[in-house]
């Protein structure tokens, strides 16, 4: 049994302007830099075999004080585990984007699996993801801390209730720096669903 703890990042700047990011994006606000602090006092209370975390600045300042109360840190940096793409997107506000790009917007609020922006669909993601936690799960450790971004949480929250694809995006997004748990018994039995997007 491998316990994964996924911990979203604190409010970026660019949470608070109601900007998407994407793989782009700022480092933390002052509240994100206060939330990050109070996660780090949450997660003494546990003691992980690992830390993996994505590379993008948001998730490493968030990191950071936790990773200074550590005797001994060690932590991995997976890019699998970085937001999802939205490409031409990232750094515009959300009424700006829908202003242009009202359909596009509407496709993906109604459940469609659209590339934001030209970047990468929530499948695409969901493989990423998936492929890290396989990778995860296979090398034995028991209890492991991977902070993270909303998408890859929703993701990979769907692919251990071994939802069919286009269930992650009926989950709600996860708050900056919640903490997500799942229980994964091994992750063989899932394949990431190829097809046509619903």
């Amino acid at each position: 049994m491998t316990e994964l703890f996924l911990l979203r990042h604190g409010e970026s700047v660019w949470n608070a302007e109601h900007r998407y990011q994407g793989q782009q994006g700022t480092g933390l606000s002052a509240r994100g830099r206060q939330q990050a602090k109070d996660a780090a006092g949450y997660l003494q209370s546990y003691d992980f075999d690992e830390i993996v975390a994505s590379d993008l600045q948001r998730v490493t300042e968030t990191l950071q004080p936790y990773v200074d109360t550590l005797d001994h840190p060690a932590v991995r940096i997976d890019k699998r585990w970085r937001e999802i793409d939205v490409g031409t997107w990232g750094g515009r506000t959300f009424a700006d984007v829908y202003a242009e790009e009202a359909d596009v917007v509407d496709a993906f609020a109604r459940g469609e699996d659209v590339a934001r922006g030209g970047g990468e669909t929530f499948r695409q993601l969901r493989a990423r993801v998936w492929e890290a936690m396989q990778e995860i799960t296979r090398g034995g450790v028991r209890r492991v801390l991977v902070v993270t971004h909303g998408g890859p949480i929703r993701v990979a929250t769907a692919a251990a209730l071994n939802l069919p694809a286009g269930a992650e995006l009926v989950l709600d997004p996860p708050g900056n720096c919640s903490l997500t748990t799942l229980r994964l018994d091994g992750l063989t039995t899932y394949n990431v669903p190829t097809g046509v997007d619903r």
